[in-house]
């Protein structure tokens, strides 16, 4: 199979496209397209937090420890004392960080239901509640970062399949097949539970309708038609580099060029010197 840094870098690829792709179709506000991007890269990993001592693994259960240590805190400050949620906080971050790891990695194994499309489309359900429910967001960006996510998990499904052909030795090593499958054939238990848990989170996740008729606009895709490929020339701010005459210098700014504004922010203008009072 693929390594951690393989399935970061690969990852990162993909979701750095589609956020290109997603920012020239003007679908998303600036403030929301880095962390519907990083649902991306993190969906890259995380059919490997069945692996124990992965780095994704020990990631995954120290951030939800913290993420629901703080939810807790945050939604019984006004029931309890100070005391009361201190031991409420730290017991929900030592019983997630250790108690729930330990029983995860107890009942789970690598390449078992966690490397299948069937766990894809619960943690893209999963995602796009806690979009929606727990970081607010509007619906329509909860789901396009549930599919960012689903994005990524199949890329790093495909990447492990990928690897499972050596194609310098022209053979197919024993793991092909366990990476990319419908659902785990091998303990059908673990595969009925997850999809009871899939349609249990499908019931709390946000309607679907502004995201579908927002991906299915012919607007939106005659836009992309239009601004896939440059229409006159390609980099056409930058010809002034490639017309300069030969041996001569070139400026930072060429001449005649306004200044460089960053976003909303004007350049000033220096005020007109006064001219030279009579004596």
């Amino acid at each position: 199979m693929a390594n951690f840094p393989t399935h970061i870098a690969v990852g990162t690829v993909v979701s750095g496209a589609l956020a290109t792709v997603t920012v020239a179709a003007d679908m998303v506000a600036p403030e929301n397209i880095v962390a519907v991007t990083l649902a991306g890269v993190v969906g890259s990993v995380l059919p490997d937090i069945d692996l124990e001592d992965s780095r994704p693994g020990r990631a995954m259960f120290a951030g939800l420890g913290v993420f629901f240590s703080f939810a807790v805190l945050f939604s019984l400050e006004r029931k309890y004392s100070i005391a009361e949620m201190l031991v409420l906080w730290l017991g929900t971050l030592l019983f997630v960080r250790y108690v729930a790891k330990e029983i995860f990695f107890r009942i789970s194994y690598h390449r078992g239901v966690w490397h299948s499309l069937l766990a894809m489309v619960f943690c893209a359900f999963v995602t796009a509640w806690i979009f929606h429910k727990l970081l607010a967001r509007d619906e329509g960006v909860a789901w396009l970062a549930a599919g960012f996510l689903a994005i990524g998990y199949l890329t790093h499904l495909i990447l492990d399949e990928l690897y499972s052909v050596d194609v310098m030795d022209t053979r197919i090593k024993a793991s092909f097949g366990t990476a990319l499958k419908l659902f785990d054939h091998r303990r059908l238990g673990h595969s009925a539970a997850m999809a009871a848990a899939t349609v249990l989170v499908f019931y709390f996740t946000p309607p679907t309708r502004i995201f579908v008729e927002n991906i299915t606009s012919p607007a939106l895709w005659t836009e992309l038609n239009r601004r896939l490929l440059p229409q006159e020339q390609w980099f056409r701010g930058m010809a002034w580099l490639l017309e300069r005459p030969a041996g001569k210098k070139v400026d930072v700014v060429p001449a005649g060029a306004s200044p460089i504004s960053t976003g909303s922010i004007t350049p000033q203008t220096s005020a007109p010197a006064e001219p030279p009072k009579a004596k």
